[in-house]
């Protein structure tokens, strides 16, 4: 599984950590305990929100930036959306040491920079997933339209527009709000589609259980995403799922569940337990 790494730089892709920061800083001890203290960690998304440490976790996060890619995940584009006065925050929201800190738009301005998505070596990391017309190297290329935008001067007009869930499905011909909030949509909300690519967005349930007319989006026919392992988060009730072109990495850390790496070299898995958030509910 190592085709397209160089010889002892295969990353390590890490799940949901939303802000679980003593999980976090377990499961980097026990990926460095393995002699892999050098290796590359990709985070799927969702660095902060809900658990209890947000502002250690990002902290940490830009301390360790030499060493780390994470993608945009929607908590961390809501934490935009609430510092630019855009979202409410929510009762079981935990952003507000981030607001609240001296160097919040520091902060902030790291986070807006992240990327929606990446490839290398064969594998796309997102947060949520493919819509099926997308290869790879179409997912990158259309969520490099958004990066442009988000890092721009107009990000903040740019959020204010992003919300909703229409269109619900892709279009070549999509402008302007539209495109990009399709594009936002699917890599950091998706979880189920039909056959052609109708997003839906309330549905959080196992893929056991898609609404009537859907299915998971890996499992559409003809994805052209198969072209490269798509490693995600997201879906905590779908758990550890290994597939050859797959890899799903949210354990519900947040929820009482844990917080799961997988070593891209050989698909070996180390994990952490951790306890249950008070403010997951």
């Amino acid at each position: 599984m190592t085709a397209g790494f160089p010889a002892g730089a295969a990353p390590v892709a890490i799940g949901d950590v939303q802000g679980c920061f003593g999980g976090l800083r377990a499961l980097v001890e026990s990926i460095d305990a393995r002699g892999e203290h050098l290796a590359p960690l990709w985070f799927v998304g969702d660095l902060v929100n809900r658990g209890p440490q947000s502002l250690a976790t990002l902290r940490w996060a830009i301390a360790n930036e030499h060493r780390l890619t994470a993608v945009l995940g929607n908590h961390d584009l809501h934490l935009l959306a609430a510092a630019a006065g855009i979202r409410p925050l929510h009762r079981s929201d935990t952003l507000d040491e981030i607001l609240a800190a001296p160097d919040a738009a520091d902060l902030i301005d790291w986070v807006r920079r992240r990327p929606l998505a990446h490839l290398e070596g064969g594998h796309l990391l997102v947060h949520a997933g493919v819509l099926p017309p997308w290869s790879a190297q179409r997912a990158v290329e259309l969520a490099s339209e958004v990066e442009l935008v988000l890092r721009g001067p107009r990000w903040i007009d740019f959020l204010r527009v992003m919300y909703g869930n229409a269109p619900a499905r892709w279009s070549d011909s999509l402008v302007g709000a539209d495109r990009l909030r399709v594009i936002v949509n699917a890599l950091t909300r998706l979880r189920f589609c039909t056959p052609d690519g109708t997003m839906e967005f309330n549905a959080k349930q196992g893929a056991d259980a898609p609404p009537p007319g859907h299915l998971p989006w890996f499992d559409a026919p003809s994805r052209a995403s198969v072209d490269a392992t798509v490693v995600f988060g997201h879906w905590s009730a779908l758990g550890l799922l290994m597939r050859p072109n797959l890899i799903a990495l949210d354990t519900g850390c947040v929820w009482g569940g844990a917080l799961t790496a997988v070593h891209l070299a050989d698909r070996s898995v180390t994990t952490v337990r951790c306890p249950r958030s008070p403010a997951a509910g």
